[in-house]
């Protein structure tokens, strides 16, 4: 180990770091050095530090709580806390908030959704979850491809936020993939079991607009300060982020109510097959009926029941019985209940 490796390691600042999932320090020159989360980190290092945590491991809390980070306390407090509305908050030299994303699976992205709490200053971003995150981890993966250059703290503050959209756009398109395929089996009236396939499509699509209209609200609020009311390092681009949140909020919506659509499509489709299955059974119904009065009269255990001397008489109880259901579709036939 190097003499400047060793002054690093034994600087006060520098700490093995409980519950640390990842830590990236960003140069001058945008490239972004992986550092070893089992070995201590020096949080006063040049560059850029990125911090993200595991907020489910109570040793990181306390870490967090205790350590003399250079962020406000507001901040801290709400990178701490468990709150589940997306918002944020910006200051001259910090900006500070929560909002969603989806959950990642070990080898899918999830419909269900986790929240992203972050602080971030100049030279320091500190994020935490309590579920793994898809757009985190994706900004991690390019981080260590190296093939993204990052300029600034707002700009990799961005980068997340567009991978948030950009993960939610594939699940659009997946769901936008589903609703063609079960569109198609209604119009060609295969509609088995589509109802629980719909219902659960338009609950994707409400989660989406939902976690899509609440992050644009944030960045439409942050855009109206201006860039001015912040440091170079944190103005982020909040109106070309809310832009896209917007256009893909916008197909989201579509969908949700093409799902709808499609919905009230299915069920007069059911309706008309019910519908259908009633009427035969009305038929069948109104065929048998005559037939049955006929059968109960010749099985009335009376005197003077007609035919009961006669040897034709079964035959001829069974031409009346024929001809009682063909007088009965005659007249059905009259009136239009059949066609």
């Amino acid at each position: 180990m190097t003499a400047e490796g060793i002054a690093a390691k034994h600087s006060p600042h520098a700490a093995q770091i409980p519950g640390l999932v990842w830590a990236f320090r960003i140069h001058a020159n945008g490239s972004a050095e992986p550092l070893n989360v089992d070995e201590p980190v020096d949080l006063r290092g040049d560059g850029l530090l990125w911090l993200h945590f595991n907020l489910g491991d109570l040793r990181a809390d306390q870490w967090l709580a205790s350590a003399d980070l250079d962020i406000p306390e507001a901040g801290k407090a709400l990178l701490l806390s468990r709150d589940n509305f997306q918002q944020i908050h910006a200051a001259e030299e910090s900006i500070y908030g929560v909002f969603s994303d989806l959950v990642r699976a070990i080898d899918r992205v999830t419909e269900e959704t986790g929240y992203l709490h972050f602080v971030m200053t100049e030279r320091l971003l500190v994020s935490g979850r309590h579920h793994a995150l898809c757009a985190v981890d994706a900004t991690r993966r390019v981080l260590e491809s190296g093939q993204q250059r990052i300029s600034s703290a707002a700009a990799l503050l961005e980068t997340i936020v567009e991978y948030v959209a950009e993960t939610m756009e594939r699940v659009a398109e997946e769901v936008g993939a589903k609703l063609d395929s079960i569109e198609e089996k209604i119009l060609s009236d295969d509609s088995t079991d589509l109802r629980r396939d719909l219902g659960r499509l338009r609950r994707t699509c409400v989660r989406l607009h939902r976690q899509l209209s609440g992050l644009l609200l944030m960045f439409r609020r942050l855009d109206q300060q201006g860039p001015e009311a912040f440091k170079p390092a944190l103005r982020l681009r909040a109106g070309k982020l809310a832009q896209r949140l917007d256009a893909l909020d916008h197909v989201v919506v579509e969908m949700r109510e093409r799902s709808r659509l499609l919905q009230e499509e299915l069920h007069l489709k059911i309706e008309e097959q019910t519908n259908k299955s009633i009427h035969l059974l009305s038929v069948l119904t109104a065929l048998l009926l005559p037939p049955t009065l006929v059968t109960g009269v010749f099985g009335m255990n009376t005197k003077g029941l007609p035919l009961t001397d006669v040897e034709t008489g079964f035959l001829t109880a069974s031409v009346l019985i024929v001809s009682s259901s063909a007088l009965a579709y005659f007249i059905m036939k009259r009136f239009g209940i059949l066609r």
